[in-house]
């Protein structure tokens, strides 16, 4: 199973109406992080956020910013497509 890492915080709208479509994905796991809790992820994300990461084995790759307006079935079509990339770069 795929990992999700999404870097969040308290009152971003966009963060929060992201988590909610990731949370449906039964075939990621969906971590938030908030990067109110560290000054590091403070200072690399405070403005970008929502910031979205793939895990797949020990890779950890970014996931290009999503539309906010982008339906479930599109974002799991486009981490589905990214974890398959990421595994035939894996496999040359």
């Amino acid at each position: 199973m795929s990992h999700l890492i999404l870097y969040s915080k308290p009152g971003c709208h966009l963060c929060e109406g992201l988590q909610e479509k990731l949370a449906t994905l039964k075939e990621f796991t969906l971590e938030v992080r908030d990067i109110t809790r560290r000054e590091d992820w403070w200072q690399a994300y405070q403005y970008e956020i929502p910031v979205l990461y793939l895990g797949i084995g020990a890779q950890v790759i970014p996931v290009p910013r999503l539309s906010p307006r982008a339906s479930v079935a599109h974002i799991r079509q486009r981490l589905q497509e990214l974890a398959k990339g990421t595994g035939s770069a894996a496999a040359n």
